[in-house]
């Protein structure tokens, strides 16, 4: 299923914070950058948003059909590229569990819309990624996977330094 190492890598996000307090998730490192709890923040609000723009693209007779992009270059944290200013995290406090259930019901909005579409039309239609263009609506489920894969080196890179 396309959806798998989505699962995989969340799993991950999920254990490389075991060992956090509410307090240490919400610490925002002394050398800046984000807190555990706003790169969760983060991620939740990418996948919303990603969510909600496939399920607008489905219902727009217009989308364009697109060519596949080389969405894995996502995972290289070397590029840097600033979170559009709708999926910025607060500075708002939050316990794990919260930000996990949030997690949750992301993916589970994800996965609706996935599960309301076929691999056709998911192919036909695509929106537009601020660096890679238009992406094939079937690419941005894995580009959830991905993004989530380059924002978990950065929560480990964070936890380290605490």
């Amino acid at each position: 299923m396309i959806l798998e190492k989505n699962t995989v890598i969340r799993k991950e996000l999920f254990k490389s914070i075991e060992g956090l307090t509410d307090e240490q998730f919400n610490k925002i490192p002394s050398n800046g950058g984000w807190s555990p709890k706003q790169i969760f923040e983060h991620l939740v609000r990418m996948e919303t948003v990603i969510a909600t723009n496939i399920a607008k693209e489905l219902k727009n007779p217009d989308s364009p059909k697109s060519m596949n992009k080389p969405i894995a270059l996502s995972t290289i944290r070397l590029v840097k590229v600033d979170a559009p200013g709708y999926t910025e995290p607060t500075e708002e406090y939050k316990s794990k569990i919260e930000m996990k259930n949030e997690l949750y019901d992301s993916r589970i909005f994800l996965l609706d819309v996935y599960e309301s579409s076929t691999k056709e039309e998911l192919r036909e239609k695509s929106f537009k990624h601020p660096i890679f263009g238009q992406v094939p609506l079937i690419q941005w489920f894995p580009f959830v996977g991905l993004h989530e894969k380059r924002h978990l080196k950065q929560l480990k890179k964070t936890i380290e330094m605490k």
